[in-house]
């Protein structure tokens, strides 16, 4: 089954829009099937390519959702790009969430990077949620470095 995903800022304002087919779900999450729908750009830590297959992990009750990077042409494991956001949220119509800036990137090698962290620093968050969302944080690094799913190579 197909879905729009929609990412918005922390002001729950849409910033990027593009579909995704189901692949799994219960109650607390989903997982879908996308494809990065953007043309090729170096990041100086990654260089994302149009056509990369990503398998997304949303809940609708944590502050993080997972990315897990496969390349376009050998469909080899390029990594995982983890957002520290709001939970996930269904529409009706989409499955929407609300980026909080920070970031983690997860090399296949087990290596990460945290990303953005001044930019995260200057949301104006209250104090309940700026602590869940440095929870969620040591969270997905903690499932990183143990290489617990979705980071199960």
């Amino acid at each position: 089954m197909s879905l729009r995903i929609v990412k918005c800022n922390a002001n729950s304002q849409p910033v990027w829009e593009y579909d995704g087919e189901i692949v799994a779900q219960d109650a607390s999450w989903i997982c879908v099937e996308a494809h990065f729908n953007v043309p090729d750009r170096d990041d100086g830590y990654f260089v994302w390519q149009e056509g990369d297959r990503f398998v997304e992990y949303y809940f609708y009750d944590r502050y993080y959702n997972i990315n897990r990077i496969h390349d376009r042409d050998t469909h080899a494991l390029r990594g995982w790009y983890c957002n520290i956001a709001r939970p996930a949220r269904w529409t009706g119509e989409a499955l929407e969430w609300d980026d909080l800036e920070l970031d983690v990137f997860v090399y296949p090698d087990g290596d990460l990077i945290l990303k953005d962290e001044e930019a995260f620093q200057q949301l104006d968050l209250g104090a309940d949620e700026r602590i869940a969302a440095i929870q969620s944080l040591n969270e997905l690094m903690e499932l990183a470095m143990h290489q617990l799913p979705p980071f199960d190579r």
